[in-house]
């Protein structure tokens, strides 16, 4: 579970960083990946919820 949160942590880092680019500078490509990278947090979080109810069963 702990690589889980160090990858949502990464993930996160990166949506920020092109999302800033993306207001700041008005840089579209940097919205692309700012997208994408939102998409595959919202997978990441999906997982890291699986993996919390299982060790909250035990």
């Amino acid at each position: 579970m702990k690589e889980l949160i160090e990858k949502v942590a990464a993930l996160y880092a990166d949506f920020e960083k092109d999302a800033k680019a993306q207001l700041e500078n008005g840089n579209k490509a940097a919205g692309t990946r700012a997208r994408k990278a939102s998409l595959e947090i919202e997978k990441t979080m999906k997982e890291f919820r699986k993996a919390s109810l299982e060790a909250s069963k035990q």
